[in-house]
């Protein structure tokens, strides 16, 4: 078990494995006491692990995780909208197909969204019932 020592190198390989065999197993170990992040990957032939101290590997842990993990869910990645629709009016096509498509979307995504919670300013103190001061001894 050698470590990669460049991330690209290792985030390049660890997708890879993954794609070429997707019963590798992923393992993320934090040490705590050495602030040490330890990344492993391995297919039981092939094993890639990258070690950092550095906080700076954070947004880029998370985006391989993240990457990993749809994979593993067999997941699109959102797609990013086009630079004509997002600057201007949407196409006519566009439009008729959204104008179509729309209220079925709308009524999905009522249904799987949860109603908002309100929280009452009782609730937001933190701890509910106040206690009455007692009146002082003599």
């Amino acid at each position: 078990m050698v470590y990669i020592h460049a991330w690209q190198d290792y985030q390049d390989a660890a997708e890879a494995l993954y794609a070429k065999s997707p019963n590798a197993r992923y393992v993320v170990k934090y040490k705590h006491n050495e602030g040490q992040l330890v990344l492993k990957i391995t297919d039981d032939k092939t094993c890639l692990k990258f070690k950092t101290h550095s906080s700076v590997f954070l947004n880029r842990f998370e985006a391989l995780n993240l990457s990993l993990m749809r994979k593993m869910q067999n997941v699109k990645p959102p797609s990013v909208p086009t630079p004509s629709t997002a600057a201007g009016a949407p196409s006519t096509a566009a439009a008729v197909a959204k104008s179509s498509i729309e209220p079925t979307q709308d009524v999905e995504m009522r249904e799987a969204t949860p109603a908002p919670v309100q929280v009452t300013s009782g609730a937001a103190g933190g701890g509910g019932v106040k206690k009455k001061k007692g009146k002082k001894k003599k």
